[in-house]
């Protein structure tokens, strides 16, 4: 089913995409996994045990996560429902 200009599965294509970019972002949040770094790969400073223990793939020293968590996220601005309202603003 079409609707307007779009073509046949139009619609459920821009659903599929819009639920594969969110599972993406929420992948990304989940944090790190895997075996953790000793030294840090931002500053080279070593990690504390108690850090790499407590965080099972943790690639960052304390100081270097927080300033990556201080910058500000950027989230895709493509709007794929493409309402009347959405265009208007």
């Amino acid at each position: 089913m079409a609707g307007g200009w779009a073509r046949d599965g139009a619609v459920n294509e821009q659903i599929d995409a819009s639920i594969e970019d969110e599972l993406k972002r929420l992948q990304a949040r989940r944090g790190p996994m895997g075996e953790s770094a000793e030294f840090c790969v931002e500053c080279d400073e070593p990690i504390p045990e108690a850090r790499r223990v407590a965080i099972p793939g943790v690639k960052l020293c304390i100081d270097c996560q927080k300033a990556r968590d201080a910058r500000p996220q950027l989230r895709g601005g493509i709007n794929r429902r493409g309402s009347k309202d959405s265009q208007l603003k």
